[in-house]
């Protein structure tokens, strides 16, 4: 039987509250494993932010991504003008897009950034291995999931990107013909291609990088983080079993993640209400075109 922790009669609503949860869940505990008392190297720099950036950025996906299924309608006839309904008409509905196309790139460029970290500072190596591969099972749920989100507006780069990159499966020997059929549940992109790629984009994928994102957060956890200096900081402890060359996540490694979140949303606020498109490089001018099966792009 579990045992239950008792409280003063005296203390405050908020310690009795808490008390009542903790009694039922192990929320205090949880805080306290993986925030207050999880040790840190002391030596983390500017590299170290881009793994709670790369979390904030799933976050911002989520919560856009939502809203934004409230109004697409997945179908092939009517998902190019609900894309346009959305921007126009909706309101705000043109910030929850652009918030959502510019994280897309966003997510790249602080994952890549992250991944630059982990190999030059050794993070694959031993006890790290499964972190790593975690990681690469993150990053190909990634391109998966921002591969079938750009066929949603159906534009003309929507529609041919996919007729590439779903023909890139019909070379592989054998196999390739029916593959690419499976994946396109037609002989052309078509309907049947965006509505699989919807419920793929919607659900299925990211039900996958939530599960790998936090095996890849627990994985870390039990070995700790790396550092520049290569230090292991779990093999120096004291009587207590407090890691020397540590200090404890929260407050001291929250705080400089605050203060990366605040740079970071400076710049991502910058780039949706000024340069959404980004001259071209994060939405193509041609996808602002309906898909055309008889024409292709310039």
């Amino acid at each position: 039987m579990a045992t239950f922790h008792e409280i003063s009669p005296n203390a405050s609503a908020g310690a009795k509250t808490l008390n009542w949860i903790d009694n039922r869940f192990p929320l205090s505990k949880l805080f306290k494993e993986h925030m207050s008392e999880y040790y840190a190297p002391k030596n983390f720099n500017l590299w170290y932010i881009f793994g709670s950036l790369s979390l904030l950025v799933l976050v911002i996906q989520i919560v856009t991504g939502i809203f934004l299924v409230m109004h697409y309608k997945p179908d092939a006839a009517l998902a190019f003008g609900s894309v346009e309904y959305i921007m126009r008409d909706v309101p705000w509905g043109w910030l929850i897009r652009y918030m959502h196309s510019t994280g897309a790139s966003a997510f790249f460029v602080v994952v890549y950034l992250h991944m630059f970290r982990g190999l030059m500072y050794g993070s694959y190596r031993k006890p790290r291995e499964l972190i790593w591969l975690f990681g690469c099972g993150i990053f190909l749920a990634l391109m998966a999931e921002a591969f079938m989100g750009y066929l949603l507006p159906w534009g003309q780069m929507s529609y041919w990107g996919a007729q590439v990159i779903v023909n890139l499966f019909s070379a592989i020997p054998l196999i390739g013909p029916d593959l690419a059929l499976l994946i396109r549940g037609d002989f052309v992109v078509g309907d049947a291609t965006l509505n699989r790629f919807f419920s793929f984009h919607v659900i299925a994928v990211p039900l996958v990088l939530l599960g790998l994102v936090v095996a890849h957060i627990i994985a870390l956890h039990e070995v700790g983080s790396n550092n520049p200096d290569g230090i292991e900081i779990k093999a120096n402890k004291d009587a207590n079993g407090i890691p020397l060359d540590g200090i404890p996540f929260h407050p001291y490694y929250s705080v400089h993640d605050v203060f990366a979140v605040s740079m970071f949303l400076f710049v991502f606020s910058a780039i949706v209400f000024f340069a959404p498109e980004m001259g071209g490089y994060f939405l193509e001018y041609n996808n602002f075109i309906p898909a055309d099966p008889f024409q292709t792009p310039l």
